[in-house]
């Protein structure tokens, strides 16, 4: 009697660009949610971080969970996330825990952008708090294998393609197409 390995299903990774425009997606909705209850001053504004944090939790953790592993931005542009265990990907959606590690670092992450969107303006050093969000995002370039980002390491996910979505990335590179056809003419 032998013992067979079953062969692992294969997931495609979902390509960076991608994967930067579901978040940037997530990111503007949560921001804009957040940014109606800022006033014309600058500084930090307790109350407008405390319904980002709220409304993140809900769009990245609790939709996601609901939601076959897919956020508005991930629906959009046809990604999930998924369990990673011991380097192989297990296909299920991850526990909720996991999911509040993961959008935890790269909440934060998110948060200090909209705070320097913010204060822009008045202090234009504010810049320098995208650098967490772009280390942490950043690591899944030199990832080649996996493709995982900080946040993604720590929780045990990764972000694979699906076919479940709307394909805005490839409704937008069409629309984009047949304008350069029309400017052609």
């Amino acid at each position: 009697m032998t013992i067979e390995r079953v062969p692992q299903k294969h997931y495609p990774k979902a390509e960076i660009g991608r994967r930067g425009m579901a978040l940037a997606l997530d990111f503007l909705g949560v921001w804009l949610i957040s940014s109606f209850l800022g006033n014309s001053s600058s500084g930090i504004q307790f109350i407008q971080i405390f319904v980002f944090a709220i409304a993140w939790l809900i769009l990245r953790v609790f939709v996601v969970y609901n939601n076959q592993g897919q956020s508005l931005g991930r629906w959009a542009f046809d990604m999930k996330v998924l369990e990673v265990e011991a380097g192989e990907i297990t296909g299920r959606i991850p526990i909720l825990q996991a999911l509040l590690k993961r959008e935890a670092i790269i909440g934060v992450g998110a948060l200090l952008v909209s705070i320097a969107l913010g204060n822009i303006r008045a202090n234009p050093t504010a810049i320098l708090l995208v650098l967490p969000l772009a280390v942490d995002c950043g690591t899944a370039w030199y990832d080649p294998v996996q493709h995982q980002a900080l946040h993604d390491r720590y929780s045990g996910t990764i972000i694979v393609s699906s076919r479940r979505g709307y394909a805005l990335d490839l409704k937008i590179q069409r629309l984009v197409e047949n304008w350069r056809r029309s400017m052609r003419r």
